[in-house]
């Protein structure tokens, strides 16, 4: 059962039946695949409906898959010894109002069959890194959001696992708060934890992940890291610096299926800008330029962020004509 694996995952599906005669389907996951490597922090992207909170019900044995297949650590999702090992943050974790930090991380421990002495020694260091240290015997009643987050960290971490399942970890903290969170993440990294990190903030993930992947309508539209996403998904914009550019240059680039805007720079200069432009549409645009008669001196290209690549790929596409 060995796997070189945190996380595997192979050509997962869901469906729900809903309805009075359960007739009714809805397919969230749709042959899902994807891996995360030991000690990497891989990071989960999709708009709402996208797949992401079932993914995460399943692997941790919350909700029955209908096919494929998942596995944490070398073990099947769900299973004991793959929970075992597991820290979970959920989204909105809830804690009784009548605790403390302290007695909190006391009632999860038992619940993970620990010893008297081990959460007292784990909660001890797990407040300092969480930075409650000095706060541990107040009502959570009066904690703000972030000191919650972090206290969910703590009880995540409480067992000591391999795996850390992190979902929106920074969600409603203000700039202090999630800089004290990635700081949190980047040092479990260092200790060699793996980290499922699924989020809405893009610039957070783009800083933080190793890799990701982009969940969109219960299928995996692109996985990797920055860089090969750019390499493979990236419509980036184009700058073209051009003398001699004819009037109908536009029409001319429409006609390549090319959309561009111009600018004068000079009497003898003008900038062709081409938003979101593949290769593809760069090398039409060149080409349709030069057989117009335009002089091409300088071509520039911009680098691709997260956010724009993002919407690239799960924007609705707009139906073609008939």
């Amino acid at each position: 059962m060995d796997s070189p694996l945190a996380i595997d995952i192979q050509d997962l599906r869901k469906t729900y039946r809903e309805g009075i005669f359960r007739k009714r389907r809805q397919q969230a996951l749709r042959g899902v695949s994807l891996d995360v490597r030991p000690g990497e922090v891989f990071g989960l992207l999709g708009p709402n409906g996208a797949g992401k909170t079932t993914m995460i019900k399943i692997l941790l044995g919350i909700v029955h898959k209908s096919s494929g297949t998942a596995s944490l650590l070398g073990h099947a999702a769900g299973s004991q010894i793959s929970r075992s090992r597991v820290g979970y943050l959920p989204e909105n974790l809830r804690v009784a109002r009548h605790h403390t930090a302290r007695t909190a991380l006391n009632f999860y421990g038992r619940l993970s069959r620990m010893s008297t002495q081990q959460i007292a020694r784990r909660s001890d260091e797990l407040l300092e890194l969480v930075g409650l240290r000095h706060r541990d015997r107040e009502s959570v009643r009066g904690f703000s959001k972030g000191m919650g987050q972090r206290l969910g960290l703590a009880q995540a971490l409480l067992h000591d696992p391999d795996l850390l399942i992190l979902d929106e970890p920074t969600d409603g903290l203000d700039p202090l708060g999630r800089s004290q969170v990635r700081d949190i993440i980047n040092q479990l990294k260092g200790q060699g934890k793996t980290i499922f990190l699924n989020s809405h903030i893009l610039q957070e993930v783009e800083t933080i992940c190793d890799r990701f992947a982009i969940l969109a309508q219960g299928e995996v539209r692109a996985i990797g890291s920055i860089d090969d996403l750019r390499g493979t998904n990236a419509e980036t914009a184009a700058t073209l610096i051009v003398s001699h550019l004819p009037s109908d240059a536009i029409e001319k680039l429409a006609q390549a299926d090319v959309t561009a805007t111009t600018e004068t720079i000079n009497p003898d200069l003008q900038r062709v800008l081409i938003d979101r432009c593949p290769q593809a549409d760069l090398d039409r645009a060149v080409d349709a330029l030069r057989a117009a008669g335009a002089s091409i001196h300088q071509i520039q290209r911009g680098t691709s962020t997260l956010e724009q690549i993002f919407l690239s790929l799960v924007q609705p596409q707009p139906p073609e004509s008939l």
